[in-house]
């Protein structure tokens, strides 16, 4: 079964859903979860600064509250939180499941088409590509 599984997670509506699915997985297999959720951050071309919409405080507060949630549900969970280069978070993900040798990776959906997902290059479509461990997408 699952026994290693990477969870990301955003600020969007579907993250509780995705928490759960992860939560059940790792109940049944008596898995580990790790928590990655990416600062996406772009670079100005003028000046060379780096922008965030959030602080590293809020990141890692938030990371800090769902692992606390994974482990009063008895699951071993760990939190991550890193920055990313705006359009390459998929390829951060995928360098996770693949560190931590997952089993599993675990995200939510937008519900955009195929076709729009596509031509928008969501995060969820470019990991179901980079990867090759299976990949859990909840809506």
């Amino acid at each position: 079964m699952y026994e290693k599984i990477v969870v990301a997670v955003d600020h969007s509506d579907s993250t509780p859903r995705v928490l759960d699915a992860a939560r059940s997985l790792a109940s049944l297999s008596h898995g580990e979860v790790w928590v990655i959720h990416l600062r996406e951050r772009e670079m100005l071309a003028r000046t060379g600064m780096v922008t965030s919409t959030e602080t590293a405080q809020q990141a890692g507060a938030d990371v800090t509250d769902v692992v606390n949630a994974l482990t009063q549900a008895g699951i071993k969970a760990h939190g991550v939180v890193r920055d990313a280069t705006f359009g390459y978070a998929a390829a951060e993900i995928v360098t996770e499941a693949k560190n931590r040798e997952a089993d599993v990776i675990v995200m939510g959906s937008r519900g955009r088409s195929d076709l729009a997902g596509l031509v928008l290059g969501s995060t969820t479509h470019k990991v179901i590509h980079l990867t090759d461990r299976p990949v859990l997408i909840v809506r």
